[in-house]
């Protein structure tokens, strides 16, 4: 790949998807890039950089650059946030209209939203009555299909489902588990990137952007925040992943105290200083 290359490719990904490559990093991209050539035909590539110039196989090359690591419940300490601190607040606050309104803004193939859809399954009686909405939204429509059909194989199920949760809300067949209809059900999913409008989505009570800002440039994750912020209630959460933070980037959210990867919308109305104090290594 000559350097020329990697700097339209570079470029390209950036402005498709956010994703800002350093300059050291052609050998992911010859990684991610050559079976996507070799699939299509092509000798290599710079004969797919060519195709790409043309217009051609520009989605499948954005796609086959997105990282879409996933597993249940991961990283464990959002989903601590979620039960322990977020739902009730929310139950709290939102009694009187009795819904919520729940974004996965980086759902990939499902792992996330249904790790929530079970949290709540979980809550049992304490939901009754409630409208719950969850979204899932990725830039990948392949990814969104595997999410939509909830199809995962042994490998998957055991990072990070706990067994008793797989006995529960999976249905086995064969060497594969599909989760069962009525989560399924409470998973809405739309294609989206990051980079345009999302306003079309509604107001959310909760979001989930976990592990995809880590890839934009500091201006495109201001700009991605500020969008977020205008994007939820006034009194929301936002749940970022372990090496993310709003600090030094932007002040329309706050970070909650004693816990970390949750922040609140900035003019929140101070329901997080009623919030019960955990501490959390890291």
């Amino acid at each position: 790949m000559t350097p020329p290359d990697y700097e339209y490719l570079r470029k390209l990904l950036k402005d498709h998807s956010g994703l800002d490559l350093s300059a050291d990093k052609q050998y992911l991209i010859e990684s991610r890039l050559l079976p996507l050539a070799r699939k299509y035909g092509l000798s290599g590539i710079p004969d797919l950089v060519t195709k790409i110039r043309g217009g051609a196989y520009i989605p499948q090359v954005v796609e086959a650059m997105t990282t879409n690591e996933t597993f249940f419940f991961r990283d464990k300490v959002p989903f601590d946030h979620f039960r322990d601190a977020i739902m009730p607040d929310v139950l709290k606050a939102r009694a009187a209209r009795r819904s919520v309104r729940i974004w996965c803004a980086a759902g990939s193939t499902g792992q996330e939203p249904y790790s929530l859809a079970m949290c709540l399954k979980e809550m049992g009686a304490t939901l009754a009555g409630w409208r719950v909405e969850i979204v899932a939204s990725d830039l990948s429509q392949e990814v969104l299909e595997k999410s939509k059909a909830g199809i995962y194989s042994q490998f998957e199920v055991q990072r990070g489902l706990p067994i008793q949760m797989l006995v529960k809300y999976f249905k086995q067949s064969g060497e594969l588990w599909q989760i069962n209809p009525e989560l399924r059900s409470m998973v809405q999913h739309h294609q989206l990137n990051l980079l345009h409008d999302f306003a079309q989505l509604g107001v959310f009570d909760v979001v989930f952007c976990r592990n995809v800002l880590i890839y934009f440039d500091q201006d495109t994750k201001i700009n991605v925040f500020n969008r977020l912020a205008r994007s939820m209630e006034a009194d929301g959460f936002l749940v970022l992943g372990a090496a993310e933070t709003v600090v030094g980037l932007t002040d329309s959210f706050k970070p909650v105290p004693e816990r970390r990867g949750l922040y609140r919308p900035n003019g929140a109305r101070g329901l997080a200083a009623a919030m019960p104090r955990v501490a959390v290594a890291g």
